[in-house]
């Protein structure tokens, strides 16, 4: 960390914890603004100011720098057009479709997690998964596409329409605003893999005239954004962004950056993926990645719990309206929440296995808070990757303890203990629950917290949801080939 604190700007807020001879914990910096010369030259003679007050503090009153005088703390960006708010949220999971029912199932604590039964999986030696049942695209794709798709594209279709209607961009809307300026990035990591195994195994059987037409143009990565954008008829910027398990983090953050670059005023931004099927199961399973606790499924996933054994594969979709918040005020949207910021690096060290340091990790959160002009210090939430593998639990851990030198009141909770880990459709659906813990103020619970990992010392919320006010939470992605996003979220605050 050395190498990165000496290169990073933020390196001497990263200090800040250990500056200073009182003990005083330092302040946030919300709402901070700067002081005018004349202000400066009114502090007390001998006090050490940032040239920084409180917009909520009294004017004569003073606040130190951290780490230095000379430092001054992050700005966030005051243009409209470059501001990147949420307007609307979409999602298709194991707990349904309704982004408050899920939340609410996370909540209190339920499993989604049981028995496969989408497959004869009994000569399997991992049986069971986060399987969605009785999915409903009703009202969001036509019969006879319903039947030819492939499930990654259905649930990409539902949440991203369910979204745009929380968005209050339905087509009578969408149809009176310039879409070109409207943009779709919805990755997935594994694309339609049904589709794909079911032309392999027509070419094998049956030989290459019987390969349905629709084998590649539905198992291809970037089908998902762009069967969104032909129903939608969005012509913005639009393709797919494939990083395995940290894919969706790294479509909001490109999507963000095309608003901010004012290539779009609105993107559908987040992922999709629907890999519980043989080929999916059975190829995790090769990879030696998943729990084999077929015997208790629901206890299965168990985020920094030293009897843990493996992740639990998962599905679903997530999906995120960003829009620009000069946009959103324009047309009287309800904004939700704000994305400050994100930032994706890279492990460079091996296919499957994290960095034990954790340093692309670390390298990642510091990289996003400077992207959001956001200290270490304000962040008092992180929904974690935590998949419940041995290496990669702690290996987080250990980046975030680097980052965060203070851990008191950091809150970090597992939403794969529950929904299991939906792959490249993970980060959006994390994403949502990390907005909704800004909304509600209630942090889910991570379960099956039974015999915590001793250096694990940050507050992982077990078993029972807590209440907590979240002043900026972050939301940890990363993939297989050592892919890193870190996305940043906060309230909205005019």
């Amino acid at each position: 960390m050395a190498s990165i604190a000496g290169s990073c700007s933020s390196c001497v807020l990263l200090r800040s914890r250990d500056a200073g001879s009182n003990g005083a914990s330092p302040p946030h910096y919300n709402g901070l603004r700067p002081l005018e010369n004349a202000q400066l030259q009114m502090a007390s003679p001998g006090s050490k100011s940032s040239g920084f007050i409180s917009t909520s503090a009294q004017k004569s009153r003073s606040i130190r720098a951290m780490g230095s005088p000379n430092v001054l703390p992050p700005q966030r960006e005051k243009d409209p057009k470059k501001r990147v708010v949420i307007t609307g949220m979409g999602l298709v999971s194991v707990f349904g479709s309704d982004v408050d029912t899920f939340y609410n199932k996370l909540l209190e604590g339920e499993s989604g997690i049981s028995l496969i039964d989408r497959f004869d999986a009994s000569t399997f030696s991992v049986r069971f998964a986060g399987q969605i049942r009785d999915f409903s695209s009703k009202g969001y794709i036509d019969g006879k596409n319903d039947r030819r798709l492939d499930d990654c594209w259905r649930y990409c279709l539902v949440a991203g329409k369910r979204a745009l209607d929380d968005a209050n961009l339905g087509s009578d809307v969408l149809d009176k605003m310039d879409k070109t300026r409207i943009g779709v990035l919805v990755g997935t990591g594994m694309g339609g893999l049904t589709a794909f195994s079911n032309g392999v195994e027509a070419l094998i059987q049956k030989g290459y005239k019987k390969i349905t037409p629709f084998f590649i143009p539905y198992s291809i990565t970037n089908m998902g954004s762009a069967l969104l954008a032909i129903d939608t008829g969005l012509m913005g910027p639009n393709y797919s962004i494939s990083t395995a398990c940290a894919t969706a983090n790294y479509c909001f953050y490109a999507a963000a950056n095309h608003i901010r670059r004012g290539e779009a005023d609105i993107m559908v931004a987040g992922g999709t993926e629907a890999a519980i099927m043989a080929t999916g199961v059975g190829g995790f399973i090769a990879c030696r990645a998943l729990s084999q606790r077929n015997e208790d499924p629901k206890k299965a996933s168990r985020p920094w719990d030293k009897d843990r054994d493996g992740f639990v594969m998962g599905e679903g979709a997530g999906v995120l309206i960003m829009e620009s918040l000069d946009h959103a005020m324009k047309r009287g949207a309800n904004i939700i929440a704000e994305y400050l910021g994100g930032a994706v690096t890279c492990d460079a060290h091996h296919m499957t296995d994290p960095r034990s340091d954790g340093l692309g990790v670390s390298t990642c959160i510091i990289k996003s808070l400077e992207d959001a002009k956001v200290s270490p210090e304000e962040v008092n939430y992180v929904n974690a990757h935590a998949t419940s593998t041995l290496a990669g639990d702690l290996a987080e851990v250990n980046a975030i303890k680097k980052v965060f030198k203070d851990t008191s009141d950091l809150k970090m909770n597992g939403t794969k203990s529950m929904i299991g880990h939906g792959l490249g459709a993970a980060g959006g659906l994390e994403a949502i629950a990390t907005i909704k813990a800004i909304t509600t103020g209630w942090l889910h619970p991570t379960i099956n917290q039974d015999n915590l990992e001793p250096d694990v010392t940050i507050d992982t919320v077990p078993n029972v949801k807590k209440q907590h006010e979240v002043n900026v939470g972050i939301s940890n992605s990363f993939g297989f080939g050592g892919h890193n996003s870190v996305v940043v979220f906060a309230p909205f605050k005019p």
